[in-house]
């Protein structure tokens, strides 16, 4: 039987969006430390919307090309080589779906440990996580910090060596799926609030309800625009 021919890809619109970057940086020569134009006029110069820009500047970001700070604009911090900010952007979605059930797979069962093994210092942990995060949002910035102390907080009140060091193994992709989930509107918020019911199920010893409150806040932050159908 012969091999059907494979329907085309069309490239989303990010995806022509980083391209574009990476030629910018190439072209201009621009050196580490320079920062890209603001998001307003680059926007207008390539002809996107401002929420396209933003979904590029985040892919670059989870690559390590470059740094994206509020107030601060883009920031070179590494130079992209040919067409590998493409090339990993593919892999990188492509992988998305196995790094969710990972998460989901580990961090409802640490989060229904913590509840049951939680110390008073490791529940003040989580509290300051959760802190920390409220005053990163206020200040107009995403969490991610926040959002990183809050989910070692609860691993390390699990008290699970094993599922502590898978974790670890596996930071680096959660990381880049952290940046993503809260680069988008109104999700640093909802995060937030996802990680306070996390955290009211481990103050109050109820490992049914914690697990089940992870498992919701993994499902909602791991909608990210990667994973949407591309229109048309």
């Amino acid at each position: 039987m012969a091999e059907q021919i494979r329907p085309v890809t069309r490239p989303r619109l990010y995806e022509v969006i980083v391209e574009q970057l990476c030629e910018h940086i190439v072209n201009r020569d621009m050196q580490l430390g320079e920062r890209l134009p603001p998001e307003r006029e680059l926007a207008a110069q390539l002809g996107v919307s401002r929420a396209s820009l933003s979904q590029a500047l985040v892919a670059l970001e989870v690559q390590g090309i470059l740094s994206v700070r509020h107030g601060d604009g883009a920031v070179l911090i590494r130079r992209p080589v040919g067409d590998m900010a493409i090339r990993a952007l593919r892999e990188h979605a492509d992988r998305l779906p196995e790094v969710i059930e990972a998460r989901e797979a580990l961090e409802v069962k640490l989060a229904e440990l913590a509840a049951t093994r939680r110390s008073d210092n490791e529940m003040a942990a989580i509290d300051h996580a959760l802190t920390v995060m409220a005053s990163e949002i206020t200040e107009g910035e995403r969490g991610v910090s926040g959002d990183e102390l809050f989910h070692r907080a609860i691993t390390e009140a699990a008290h699970s060596p094993l599922l502590a060091r898978l974790m670890g193994e596996i930071a680096g992709l959660i990381r880049e799926t952290r940046i993503e989930s809260l680069s988008q509107s109104d999700r640093p918020k909802a995060s937030l609030e996802g990680h306070r019911r996390i955290a009211e199920a481990v103050r109050q010893q109820d490992p049914m309800a914690a697990g089940r409150a992870m498992a919701e806040h993994i499902r909602l932050v791991s909608d990210v625009a990667l994973l949407r159908p591309v229109d048309g």
